[in-house]
């Protein structure tokens, strides 16, 4: 399985970027979604292949990591958004930028993964770390659902400033140029290393929650894979319809919590993985649905649920 996994990554990357997407173009929102429906379908076709090799058990937990990790990458999305708006990067530009920071995680999820894995045979007792972890994440991301993010303070920023000498201008879908003879950075290549610190920073919370599914380094791994290699489409189809999910936000910071009361109480009432997957599930779509309610309240207003004032009835109507 872990061969058929990395021949199936490698085929599907290099038709992604290697066929389709040889030339920078800004990205449509039908072409999104189809190549996010293309991974999906691909994952779950994975996941077939978990159900017929490492039994049903395997197969429910793969696709509960999977639904969890691609709905916290949607918060990612929201993030990324920003950042290419605060550097003000085309969109056809966008899509070269989160193919290699896309390949970047990967390395990062796979260290941090192994180190996850290590850690919990070797010190069983942290996942109750994880868990008290992942509960303060789940409160802090409720709490500060507005709070701004200011990409000119990340340290990474200001790091690459002081390493590469730097144009100050967008060269094509370039990430590096020669000048006098020198190499010297674009702007692109400062954008990637942002996207790639955030991925990290997001990496910190969402590998704890897997771990709160299963403890399988393969499911683990290959189900975070899936989730973040569908990333990229998923963004071009967020960032088309980004104001129908105000309260996915909440449905998020809710399923942290979750997970993080599943790894606290794992040895007194463990939570079979099915009940967590039904779960995630409902919450997920009660945040869609309230989101979409609530934009449509707000693009009509007139339309507001409103109590019907009752008149007294008269002396003659009550005889």
């Amino acid at each position: 399985m872990w061969i058929i996994f990395a021949i199936t990554i490698i085929i599907m990357l290099a038709i992604d970027l290697g066929v389709l997407n040889r030339k920078a173009h800004e990205v449509k929102l039908k072409e999104a979604l189809i190549w996010s429906l293309i991974w999906i379908a691909t994952a779950l076709i994975f996941n077939l292949g978990v159900y017929l090799t490492k039994g049903s058990l395997a197969a429910t937990e793969f696709f509960t990591a999977y639904l969890l990790e691609k709905s916290l990458s949607i918060d990612n999305i929201f993030v990324f958004i920003l950042i290419f708006s605060y550097f003000k990067v085309k969109e056809s530009y966008q899509h070269k930028v989160l193919f290699w920071g896309i390949i970047g995680a990967l390395f990062c999820r796979g260290v941090f993964i192994m180190a996850g894995v290590v850690l919990i045979q070797k010190f069983h007792w942290i996942i109750y770390i994880f868990g008290a972890f992942l509960i303060l994440t789940g409160v802090k991301m409720a709490i500060k659902k507005d709070e701004e993010i200011h990409p000119e303070k990340n340290p990474v920023l200001k790091l690459s400033g002081k390493i590469f000498p730097m144009v100050k201008h967008f060269v094509e879908d370039k990430f590096f140029i020669r000048k006098e003879g020198k190499l010297t950075a674009t702007p692109l290549f400062v954008v990637l290393l942002v996207i790639e610190s955030m991925d990290i920073v997001f990496a910190v919370d969402s590998i704890p929650a897997v771990f709160g599914v299963t403890y399988d380094p393969f499911i683990v791994f290959t189900s975070n894979i899936f989730a973040i290699l569908g990333l990229r489409a998923l963004y071009f189809v967020i960032a088309g319809v980004i104001r129908l999910f105000e309260d996915l936000h909440y449905g998020l910071s809710l399923i942290l919590v979750l997970i993080g009361v599943k790894m606290l109480i794992s040895e007194i009432k463990p939570i079979p993985t099915p009940v967590m997957l039904l779960s995630i599930a409902i919450i997920l779509l009660i945040s869609i649905i309230s989101s979409l309610i609530r934009n449509y309240f707000k693009k009509n207003p007139d339309k507001k649920f409103r109590m019907k004032r009752i008149k007294p009835k008269s002396k003659t109507e009550t005889k």
